[in-house]
C-alpha cells in the first residue's frame, strides 16, 4: 500500500512538473524577445562556412530558451569560394541576400542570386548539397530557416561529406 501511494507521489510530482513546463514555455512564448539583434551575435568558421547563428533550439544547448520562438535554426551563411558539402533530409529554405553563386544539389547545378529562394526538398536517405559563389571578390550570402522540429519528424542525420577550405577542427588531434 505505502509503495502504491510512493507511486502515485511520483506520478503527480512529474505531472506538476509538466504543467509547470507548460506554463513556462507559454509565458517565454508571450512574453520572450522578439527581435534578435545582429550586432548581439558574432561570426564563426565552421564545417560548411562562415556563419552568423541567430536562433539555435535550446533543447540541443541546454540552456534555457532565450527567444519566443524555440523552434527554429536560423543563421547567415557568408559563402567566399564554396561551402562544405553535407547531406541531410532536407526540408530547409534558404534566402539570398548577397551576391551570386549556384548549389549543386544531387549532382545537379541551380543558379542562385540575391532576391532568390532556394529550397532544399526534403528527400529520403538526405540530400547532398553544396553551395559556391559565382565571384572571388564579392561574397555571397544567403540565411538558413530550419523548423528544428520538422527536421526531427523527418529523421534528419547530418553526414558532413567535406569541410569548408577554412575550418580548422580544434579538436581533432595535432600532428
Amino acid at each position: 500500500m505505502i509503495s502504491r501511494e510512493r507511486e502515485r507521489d511520483r506520478e503527480l510530482d512529474d505531472y506538476e512538473r509538466l504543467i509547470e513546463h507548460e506554463k513556462s514555455e507559454r509565458r517565454r512564448s508571450f512574453e520572450g524577445p522578439v527581435v534578435v539583434h545582429g550586432r548581439d551575435r558574432e561570426w564563426h568558421q565552421g564545417r560548411q562556412a562562415l556563419i552568423k547563428q541567430y536562433l539555435f533550439p535550446s533543447k540541443y544547448t541546454g540552456r534555457p530558451p532565450e527567444t519566443a520562438l524555440d523552434s527554429w535554426i536560423v543563421f547567415i551563411n557568408h559563402i567566399k569560394v564554396h561551402s562544405g558539402k553535407h547531406r541531410h533530409q532536407g526540408g530547409l529554405v534558404l534566402f539570398v541576400l548577397e551576391g551570386e553563386g549556384y548549389t549543386v544539389v544531387e549532382g545537379e547545378r541551380h543558379d542562385w542570386e540575391a532576391g532568390d529562394l532556394l529550397l532544399l526538398p526534403v528527400t529520403q536517405g538526405g540530400v547532398e548539397h553544396q553551395h559556391f559563389n559565382k565571384y572571388e571578390d564579392k561574397p555571397a550570402k544567403w540565411v538558413a530557416f530550419i523548423n528544428s522540429t520538422i527536421k526531427e519528424w523527418g529523421s534528419s542525420e547530418m553526414t558532413q561529406l567535406e569541410d569548408h577550405p577554412e575550418f580548422r577542427d580544434l579538436n581533432a588531434p595535432r600532428k
